[in-house]
């Protein structure tokens, strides 16, 4: 099922995994941050769902290239963000955004700032095909030295939510309850996590 496939990172957190899964949700992104001589005004805004690896690609963004990176920017301050902005331009060095949401997903009240954010390159990470959602899924399991072999990301990938945090979520429900009953994880322990995530008798795919 694996068709994605993953890059290092630097000085990976202790809880945060020290690749990145590249697959169907990503890949252009990816391409884009490497292509940061080509953005409008050198300058893009990187948005996600929740857990999506928007941080870790602006890590490996900022090691890559030299450029900077302006994490969670709908919290700050918008004339610190506009000046921010000026003196990237003025460095001629490239400047990656980090958003939950694109520019009409948040109100800038600063038109200027407004301005500028809308020139940007907008970019989006959108939602793993089967074959990257098994790869986050054993990427998670192999981060938590948590047994869930081929059989388990086959049972597991269509039944699940499939998004960057489902995977998170069933691997993490997956080692509670393996360590609660103190087994490795089986079919019974696969299905128990399902249901508690999703509800009872909604674990198996329509």
């Amino acid at each position: 099922m694996s068709g994605a496939r993953q890059i290092p990172l630097p000085l990976a957190a202790a809880r945060t995994p020290g690749r990145i899964i590249v697959g169907s949700a990503n890949a252009a992104v990816l391409d884009a941050l490497g292509q940061s001589a080509h953005w409008p005004y050198r300058t893009a805004l990187l948005a996600g769902p929740p857990r999506s690896g928007k941080s870790l690609l602006a890590r490996w963004f900022a090691t890559s290239t030299g450029g900077e990176v302006l994490d969670d920017v709908e919290q700050l301050d918008e004339t610190d963000l506009f000046h921010r902005w000026n003196r990237a331009q003025e460095a001629g060095r490239p400047l990656l955004m980090v958003v939950n949401a694109l520019p009409g997903g948040w109100t800038v009240r600063l038109p200027d700032l407004a301005s500028r954010l809308g020139a940007a390159l907008h970019l989006a990470i959108g939602t793993p095909d089967d074959a990257m959602l098994a790869d986050l899924i054993a990427l998670h399991a192999e981060q938590r030295s948590l047994a869930l072999g081929p059989d388990a990301t086959a049972y597991l990938v269509p039944r699940v939510e499939r998004s960057h945090l489902g995977a998170e979520r069933i691997v993490a429900t997956i080692d509670r309850l393996s360590l609660a009953r103190k087994q490795p994880p089986t079919l019974s322990i696969w299905r128990e996590a399902l249901e508690e995530l999703n509800g009872p008798g909604r674990h198996d795919p329509a």
